[in-house]
């Protein structure tokens, strides 16, 4: 079993990644790893900056890592990956990003302005896959499976094979919604596929 691999999620409040969390913990267990996620930190509620942290490996201490450390970044806004950009492996970090702008309350109302070039920035500095994950999953029919879209994007970088994620997927997300979310799995496979 490898060593111990590290995941940042990053967000804004309400936009799921929490589940993506759960999904990958829920593999990485069945597969036999040991996991360890932090809670969200930062400001949960809709409209505030999130992030968790996922680790996994033969034996894992304590699920926090520092600037640097991240293997794999998702973030579900595109200027959340700037802000929490430190934190990736600088030589080996992969960045998995939602081409998408929330525009904060101060952004909003015109105090500032939103930051253009996040995308090109980040590609600048790691390798990054950039997809339009809200714009897919509005065309699968619910913009609420955007963070499974991203999923579907990041789930080759993570490097294990041997982990049937469309099952993990199948088996986390409620029976109402498996479909979709199976769909938007495949979907986000695929356009991260396109897009290198």
């Amino acid at each position: 079993m490898a060593k111990v691999k590290s995941a940042l999620l990053v967000g804004v409040g309400g936009q799921g990644a929490i589940l993506i969390s759960k999904i990958m913990s829920n593999g990485f267990m069945k597969a036999g790893y040991d996991v360890k996620q932090s809670e969200v930190h930062g400001m949960a509620q809709r409209g505030g900056s999130v992030s968790t942290q996922v680790r996994w490996g033969e034996k894992v201490y304590g699920p926090v890592f520092g600037r640097g450390e991240a293997d794999i970044m998702v973030a579900l806004e595109k200027m959340e990956a700037v802000r929490y950009a430190e934190f990736l492996n600088p030589d080996t970090g992969v960045a998995v990003i939602n081409d998408y702008a929330i525009k904060s309350t101060t952004i909003a109302s015109g105090a500032e302005e939103y930051p253009e070039g996040c995308i090109e920035a980040m590609a600048k500095n790691f390798n990054t896959i950039a997809i339009p994950a809200s714009d897919i999953a509005i065309e699968l029919g619910n913009a609420k499976c955007m963070n499974v879209v991203l999923f579907g994007a990041m789930c080759d970088s993570l490097g294990c094979p041997e982990i049937d994620w469309e099952q993990v997927v199948a088996e986390t997300v409620p029976e109402k919604v498996r479909e979709l979310n199976l769909k938007a799995f495949r979907a986000g496979r695929e356009a991260a596929k396109a897009s290198k």
